[in-house]
């Protein structure tokens, strides 16, 4: 076998919280690590931070335009967003986004988060012990942030949970889930069609209050879409992982429910120790050039562990361990790196800093109602996480 052939999808397996140890070795032995897909392409995998870091944030040198993806032979259409676009567009659409991520215009938000992860507490107490928290808690919050964020009518909002949360059910197949998100995106465009003849108080109506003339309703749905992939699937994650371990681990959940500010060092050292986004978004070499000590050619891809960096030993001791008490962690990459560093990360920050204090606090018995083995971490996936969170609290059942 070759060293092609080894490890094709080693970028994205785990062993409970952790990556595979044989990305490990790979970071250790060949941090510029070849990999075979069909059509004779070979595609580099970097893995150590430093190497990470110079990838993500150099646009000069290495590309995000989706156009290269179309040149692999994807025949999917163009998915919009900041994600696949280099500047100038890049920077073009970023500006308009950019002021309604400050901490200032996101305070805003707070309250309604608080009121939001009351709300649902508030149900799982209803509904009484023993849940599945994904399905009851983690998957519901960001979407309904997200609604709060772009200002989807209240009354739309059920209809839109349930569009936001079936485009990552892979369990009726991939046709099911495309067809979610092309009835997510004709929603959103419908949706923007309303807010530019009727500006709401949300980030539609302000871009097309503000902005209207130069943004076009598919520009503005497709950036639109792009917060919901991009601020969905994550921050559902990052609740079921780092309930889980907060679930594992009692003296920090005790902390959490303890120490005002404290959840701040463990939302970072848990983004950093989960990282949910195994890999960033695609760069392509924009030409032929020697990269850590490998010819890379023209039009070749690069994908970024970012797992494998955020777990890079040259940050320190004990990198595969989560600590939050270690110095600052504010450093890793979980949210990528440069111009395409995630515009939401503020937002996602705020939801784990309301949810994890709030859910233990209002349940401080809570427990896991599966043994640990149990629990069904997901496979081979861009997005790691849960595919549920059986949990109880109260008297324990014969």
């Amino acid at each position: 076998m070759s060293v092609e052939d080894e490890f094709p999808l080693v970028q994205f397996m785990r062993e409970n919280f952790d990556p595979v140890g044989e990305l490990a070795r790979i970071r250790a032995e060949q941090p510029m690590f070849p990999m075979a897909i069909p059509g004779d392409q070979t595609v580099w995998l970097v893995t150590r931070y430093e190497d990470v870091r110079e990838v993500l944030g150099d646009h000069e040198r290495f590309s995000n335009d989706f156009g290269n993806i179309i040149g692999l032979g994807s025949n999917q259409d163009d998915p919009g967003g900041l994600g696949f676009r280099d500047p100038p567009e890049h920077t073009r659409l970023r500006k308009y986004l950019t002021p309604e991520f400050t901490m200032r215009r996101l305070r805003r938000l707070e309250p309604r988060i608080e009121a939001m992860v009351e709300e649902y507490l508030d149900r799982m107490e209803k509904d009484g012990s023993p849940i599945d928290l994904v399905q009851s808690f983690c998957l519901p919050i960001p979407s309904l942030v997200v609604c709060e964020l772009l200002g989807v009518p209240y009354e739309e909002r059920k209809d839109f949970l349930r569009l936001s949360t079936n485009r990552f059910d892979f369990s009726a197949g991939p046709e099911a889930s495309i067809q979610a998100v092309n009835d997510a995106m004709a929603y959103l465009t419908d949706l923007v069609a309303r807010e530019r003849q009727n500006p709401g108080d949300g980030l539609l109506g302000t871009l097309l209050r503000e902005h209207g003339d130069e943004l076009d309703d598919r520009t503005l749905a497709s950036m639109a879409d792009g917060l919901l992939t991009g601020g969905h699937d994550t921050s559902t994650s990052m609740l079921a992982l780092g309930t889980l371990w907060l679930l594992e681990n009692p003296a920090e959940a005790a902390k959490v429910r303890e120490r005002e500010g404290y959840i701040t060092e463990v939302v970072e050292e848990l983004l950093r120790y989960m990282t949910v986004v195994q890999v960033a978004f695609p760069r392509f070499a924009r030409e032929d050039m020697e990269f850590l000590g490998q010819k890379v050619t023209k039009g070749q891809m690069l994908l970024c562990s970012l797992s494998a960096a955020n777990r890079d030993p040259a940050l320190g001791e004990g990198m595969d361990k989560a600590r939050p008490e270690r110095p600052a962690s504010s450093s890793h990459l979980a949210f990528g790196h440069g111009i395409h560093r995630c515009i939401g990360a503020p937002l996602a920050q705020m939801e784990m800093r309301v949810a994890f204090p709030a859910l233990l606090r209002r349940f401080p018995d809570l427990r896991l109602d599966v043994p640990f083995d149990e629990v069904p971490f997901r496979k081979l996936a861009i997005v790691y996480g849960l595919d549920a969170l059986p949990v109880a609290w109260g008297p324990r059942q014969a």
